[in-house]
């Protein structure tokens, strides 16, 4: 199975249980600027509990593993998705109750990805969650994703809703570094 099998079956699942998503992460930022290789594909998603059971019922061990759904979703927090046969993995993350993870989930955008029909997060909003992410781990490898969006999105980014969102977040300083390291 591919990584674009795998997240084929995740959002066919997800359709079926009537469960909200969309992919983020990394997989979202190669979407919206330079390609790279990842582990994992994250998808953002805001079940209840019977459609989360619903969703997770249709991966079944021994061709899949599935990590603890209901704690995740009790703790607003994340699971995994591992297809056993190839290990790919999906990470899937219980939207944050915050205006800012209301903001990203209510502007995603339907796309297709590797032959799948989904909704990813708008470019801005990955730059933010990037940022984001960088600030908790340090992590040169979100800064490298954020200037590769930065300068493939050029002058069609939303800057006042980048600027809003970066001062609410925190991450005001990044995304000037960002927006430095990004000029031609």
């Amino acid at each position: 199975m591919s990584q674009f099998e795998l997240l084929g079956a995740v959002v066919c699942a997800l359709d079926s249980a009537g469960i909200d998503h969309m992919v983020a992460g990394s997989f979202a930022s190669t979407f919206h600027g330079e390609p790279r290789m990842t582990q994992d594909i994250d998808l953002v998603i805001d079940p209840d509990e019977g459609s989360l059971m619903q969703f997770v019922a249709a991966f079944e061990h021994p061709r899949y593993y599935a990590s603890d759904a209901l704690v995740a979703l009790e703790r607003r927090d994340m699971f995994n998705i591992i297809e056993i046969g190839s290990g790919w993995k999906v990470d899937l993350i219980i939207r944050r109750q915050r205006p800012f993870s209301e903001s990203e989930f209510e502007r995603r955008q339907a796309v297709t990805i590797g032959g799948v029909k989904t909704y990813v997060t708008t470019v801005e909003d990955s730059i933010l969650a990037k940022l984001e992410w960088r600030q908790k781990t340090a992590s040169d490898r979100q800064m490298q994703d954020v200037v590769g969006m930065l300068g493939t999105a050029g002058d069609s980014l939303d800057d006042v809703y980048l600027d809003h969102w970066a001062v609410e977040l925190g991450v005001v300083e990044g995304l000037s570094e960002a927006r430095v390291a990004a000029r031609p």
